[in-house]
């Protein structure tokens, strides 16, 4: 299985978050091969700016490649909020590529919403990207762990 994790987030190998990142993307590698992608341009640090809708339409435009490569899950706060079974199930089962995509500070457009083939939700509070990273791999990793009936999930 092969998932991919673009984030529209600064590359920041020095971050706080850059070990548990990596953690995350080693203990699954028995299960799936994960790359992180992040990015951010000039294009988006001047859409940020200008207004929200400039910002999401600047992520819409540096993502919108990637939409076609596998199954596609937007992260985003209204998305279904899914149970870790429910996630396991519906996004990572009998997949061979998945891609998931964490917006900038003003979210998505609604089109980059409509294009993915669902939309995930982890709760009404607001996560900063890092943070959003980190916890997805963290459900990542827990969602093979129970398809692929490893201990970790009990």
């Amino acid at each position: 299985m092969n998932i991919k994790i673009y984030s529209i987030d600064k590359k920041g190998k020095n971050s706080l978050y850059a070990p548990l990142i990596e953690h995350f993307i080693k203990i699954s590698k028995p299960f799936a091969k994960i790359e992180v992608v992040d990015i951010f341009s000039n294009s988006i640090s001047k859409a940020q700016d200008v207004s929200p809708i400039k910002a999401q339409e600047s992520y819409s435009k540096e993502l919108r490649g990637f939409l076609d490569r596998g199954f596609s899950v937007a992260l985003d706060k209204d998305g279904l909020e899914l149970s870790s079974e429910e996630f396991a199930k519906k996004v990572l089962e009998n997949r061979q590529d998945v891609s998931f995509f964490i917006g900038g500070a003003f979210g998505f457009e609604k089109n980059f919403i409509n294009s993915c083939n669902l939309s995930v939700s982890f709760g009404k509070i607001t996560l900063s990207h890092k943070l959003a990273k980190v916890v997805l791999l963290e459900q990542i990793f827990r969602g093979l762990s129970i398809i692929n009936n490893h201990p970790y999930h009990k």
